[in-house]
This record gives structure tokens, sequence and C-alpha cells, in this order.
């Protein structure tokens, strides 16, 4: 356990010189807006520790500066994204370079999003005690079993990513993931922008003004929640916003009847902040209204049909080379392929295009048929010749 500042300045110039640093937190955000953090634990192929940032007076700039400013330290983490956000938070910055581990599995097994208790189980032959994880990690002192089960999590890390990275090279894939990882480590998923909150709450249509209020109420729900340091559902819940964005209430005495909000807020200080934010509120411009091509594309019957046997040759050829299906393309992406869309297609581009996308380029072009064969179902390309004779036969002019 690191609680005081020398120490921490001594472990962190150490681990400046290894080659990778794995690395975990342990944090509380159930009654908070912010994330509380209340452990760091990091670990190379030498040493692990557990750091305390509750600890009073505890210096913790030597850790931030080797996780966002030292580049010749890759950080190593398990499903990493609530760690880095929590890095961010702090500092502004982003850990860099970094792997995932979770990630990075989705390259060489045809796991979607395999658990840290799965992965330790299948690469190492370990159980892990899960009766920790659930614990109160804000209080003081910590338990020993609480300490062992977070050291436990980077130490194991640390023995899984040497391992997963030979099979990365082996199966020369690990420039599969190099754009995934950048996704990762972009600070601008983590910014936390109250303009564009209302991107997350699920709102039907294209309405300017629906969405123009809802952009407002949003951003006003993430000050107040920032400002009392509380979840943001706490405030208002979604599908309320929502609600009241589609419909708005024409005086704070009829907050009283919005399902999701107590009778108090006909007459409360934070009802009247709500209503001088709906009546603050502008229509949306029009560079910023949703795409009017939904996510699924308007299929049709043939086109749903279409879809599905994309999918179907997703699941053969993710079999075939032992791959997350996932990681080759998404189901929205199929259903916009099937619907005659072609650019902006992550499937159809680098490794993915010809890994996959190719194929279900020709199978949407009739270049590519399913066949049985020794009892297993696969893909198999048709002759150009019996392409040709066959669009003939459906020629009405013949």
């Amino acid at each position: 356990m690191i609680t005081k500042s020398e120490d921490l300045a001594a472990l962190c110039d150490r681990l400046s010189h290894a080659e990778f640093v794995a690395v975990d937190t342990e944090f509380m955000r159930e009654n908070t807006y912010w994330p509380e953090l209340c452990l760091v634990q990091i670990a190379d192929t030498k040493e692990a520790a557990a750091i305390d940032p509750l600890a009073p007076g505890l210096d913790l700039q030597p850790l931030w500066d080797l996780l966002t400013d030292n580049e010749d330290v890759l950080k190593v983490f398990h499903a990493g994204g609530q760690d880095v956000e929590i890095i961010f938070n702090f500092t502004g910055r982003t850990p860099h370079p970094i792997f995932d581990t979770q990630i990075a599995a989705m390259a060489i097994s045809q796991s979607e999003q395999i658990g840290y208790s799965n992965l330790v189980e299948s690469w190492l032959g370990l159980t892990i005690d899960k009766g920790a994880r659930f614990t109160d990690w804000s209080r003081r002192p910590l338990t020993e079993r609480q300490i062992e089960y977070a050291i436990g999590d980077v130490t194991h890390l640390a023995k899984i990513f040497p391992r997963m990275l030979k099979r990365l090279i082996k199966t020369d894939r690990g420039q599969w993931l190099d754009q995934e990882m950048e996704k990762l480590a972009d600070p601008e998923n983590y910014r936390n922008d109250p303009t564009v909150a209302w991107k997350r709450i699920k709102a039907a249509g294209r309405n300017a003004g629906v969405l123009g209020r809802l952009k407002a109420l949003a951003a006003w729900r993430e000050q107040e929640a920032r400002g009392k340091n509380i979840p943001r559902g706490r405030i208002a819940r979604d599908e309320t916003l929502a609600d009241i964005a589609s419909h708005p209430p024409k005086s704070q005495a009829d907050l009283a009847k919005v399902r999701g909000l107590s009778a108090g807020w006909k007459d409360n200080e934070i009802g009247k902040r709500l209503m001088q934010a709906i009546a603050d509120s502008q229509p949306l411009p029009d560079e910023e209204l949703p795409s009017r091509t939904p996510r699924g594309a308007p299929l049709g019957k043939e086109g749903s049909l279409v879809a599905d046997l994309l999918k179907l040759l997703l699941k053969i050829r993710a079999r075939e080379i032992d791959v997350a299906s996932r990681l080759l393309a998404r189901s929205e992406e199929l259903e916009l392929l099937a619907a005659g869309v072609r650019k902006d297609l992550a499937m159809l581009e680098g490794w993915r295009f010809k890994t996959f996308g190719k194929d279900a380029l020709d199978l949407v072009e009739g270049k590519l048929a399913f066949a049985v064969v020794d009892g297993r179902l696969k893909m198999t390309h048709v002759d150009d010749a019996v392409v040709a004779e066959a669009e003939q036969n459906a020629d009405p002019a013949d």
C-alpha cells in the first residue's frame, strides 16, 4: 500500500523504465456525479502496489505523469473505459499508449466482451474470489482481503498481457486493434460537455423544437448534477426530460403533473430553473439534427432477408477465423449495406474489408452463395459466367 508521497514518487520512477504497466482502479459513483477514486492498482512484471488516493497529503502527480506523459510505457487495462474516464477527470488527459485486454480478446477469440474473471480463468486457470468486488472501497482502513483482491487485478493482468501479445503477433492481428485502442484513448470520449449531453437521451424524430428543448434540458440537468455532485438521474430521469421536451409545461405549476417529478417542483427553485431552461431554448439548427437515414435504414421485406443473410455470413466468418463478430461488423452496418449504403461503413475499409467486407459485398451482389460441405455451412464464390447467365435469364427483355 502506498500512502506517502515519497514512496509514490519512487515507485513511479521505477515503473517509468518498464515496457508496460497494468493499471486498474476502484471507485464509488453510486451517490455522486463525479466518480470517487478510492484506489489505484499498478504493476509491471517485477512489482505491484495499491495507491491510496484518500491518504492525507498524498501527491498523485508522479502517477498522473507516468500514465499520461510517459510515451515509452504501455498502459494495460481490462475494460478500461471507466478507468480512463477517471484519469481524464483528474488530469484532462488520457493514458497513452494504451492496450485493453477485453478489446484484444475479440481479435483472438469469439468473446465479445469477456469479463475479467473469465479472462483470468481462461489464460491462467485461476478462479477469482469475487466477494470483495462490491465492497465499500471508500471506507478506511481497507481489509487485507480487499487489498489482496485489488492487487490481484493487476498482477494477473501483468501475466496475461505478454501471452496475449504473443498470440496477436502469431496471428498477425495486432494491427487490427490499433484503431480500437486509439478510440479508447481519445480524450473526446471523456470530455463531459453539457451542450452535447442530449445525444445520450433516446428521442424519436427530427423535430427541431423538441430537440432544441431536449438539448437545453439535458445541459441544465448536467449543471444541476455537477453543482450538487449527485448522479444526473437524481435530478430527473432521461425519459422525464424527453417527455418534457415533447410536451413542455405551460407554467411551473404544471410540473406537478409531470411523471417522474414530485409535487414540490411546482413552486421550488429547481423547478423555476427548469422552466427558465425551457424558455431559453432554441430550435436545434439544421446542422445538429440527426441524419435522415435511420440507423437501421428502411429495408423492406427483401432487404430484411438480405440483412439476415449478411448476419449469417458474419457468424460463419467469425467462427472460421475465431474472432468476435462485433470486431468485424455491427448489425446496423449490415442493415445499411443491405439497404444499398456503401459509404462510411467501417467494414468496407482496411483490414475489415479484406477479412469480411469484400465477401459481404459479393453476397449482396450475387457473387457469393452458401453451401453445406461435410455437414458445415460455408460460403462459396459463384462463377462469373453463372452469374451472367442467371442475370440474362432473369431479364424480361430476353
